[in-house]
């Protein structure tokens, strides 16, 4: 039943930024509803999609778990080594300086690597459905921005190399934070030290 709510959570969260991707139907949605209508269901939809994922996913972790193959120690070092990386990556997309100008979409590289780093260090089916699906859209959408003619995301001022030493302080404090406290306590997943 987890699995099943996960993955009605996945199409929702992912369906909802995909159908971002569509210029044209998002663009006729927001005529036809306005804009701040149109944000607020985005917005729910979304959160609905996040909040079954979770829900999904942890039923799904305590319930039943199917392990498909079971990975070496090392692509757990593997992921633990790509997430912080991943995690500034994120950081840099709203603190952006030269990290950003370098990559246009800092926050979806990120992304990419954190589902990557995660379907290497698990070999369960549902964190393959859950972490692939990501990593798939995430591909999917940095493919679309390059055929789009908008930038995508709002304008936020572009700084320089302070912004980019700022982005990695707060990338490794959210890193640390990520290891010893969210995945250990909120997830009962330890991860440093396994």
């Amino acid at each position: 039943m987890g699995l099943l709510v996960m993955v009605i959570g996945l199409v929702l969260f992912l369906g909802a930024h995909v159908f971002t991707t569509r210029r044209e139907a998002r663009a006729q949605a927001i005529a036809a509803m306005g804009e701040g209508t149109y944000k607020i269901v985005y917005s729910l939809v979304a959160l609905a999609g996040l909040v079954l994922i979770v829900w999904g996913f942890a039923h799904y972790r305590a319930d039943g778990w199917i392990q498909l193959w079971s990975p070496p120690k090392a692509l757990k070092h593997l992921n633990i080594a790509l997430m912080l990386p991943a995690v500034i990556l994120v950081v840099a997309a709203y603190i952006r300086g030269n990290i950003y100008a370098r990559l246009k979409h800092p926050m979806l590289a990120g992304v990419k690597l954190w589902a990557f780093g995660h379907l290497l260090a698990n070999g369960d089916l549902g964190g393959i459905i859950l972490f692939g699906s990501i990593l798939a859209w995430a591909v999917y959408d940095r493919i679309s921005l390059k055929r789009r003619t908008d930038p995508g995301s709002p304008p936020i001022p572009v700084g320089g190399i302070g912004n980019d030493v700022i982005a990695v302080v707060v990338g490794i404090v959210a890193y640390l934070a990520l290891a010893f406290a969210f995945h250990p306590v909120v997830l009962g997943i330890p991860v440093m030290g396994n």
